[in-house]
């Protein structure tokens, strides 16, 4: 499945397979169940608070049953955050703005 930038979805390369992340709201309640608000979330993305933890809990809720929190971690370690800030981007983009 290939992900609709349009629609707030993304992908993730884990286990070098592309995952479809995408912020459904079932996704995007279980994270806020997890993380907290949503709205503080974007704001610690903003000032650079984010942590690894926390992208990697975000990114698994829009994962689905695609891959694992782990797997994700792993995902992120591999690649670092500059790479796959762009995913962060579009997911914080569709909490913000909703589906175009």
């Amino acid at each position: 499945m290939t992900a609709n930038p349009a629609r707030g979805e993304a992908s993730l390369l884990v286990g070098g397979r592309p995952i479809l992340l995408r912020p459904s709201f079932a996704a995007l309640v279980a994270a806020e169940a997890e993380l907290g608000p949503l709205f503080a979330l974007v704001e610690r993305a903003a000032d650079g608070r984010l942590t690894l933890a926390e992208m990697a809990v975000l990114f698994a809720h829009c994962a689905g049953q695609g891959a694992t929190r782990e797997q994700i971690g792993e995902a992120i370690a591999e690649q670092g955050i500059a790479k796959v800030t762009p995913t962060l981007k579009l997911l914080l983009t569709q909490i913000l703005q909703g589906r175009v």
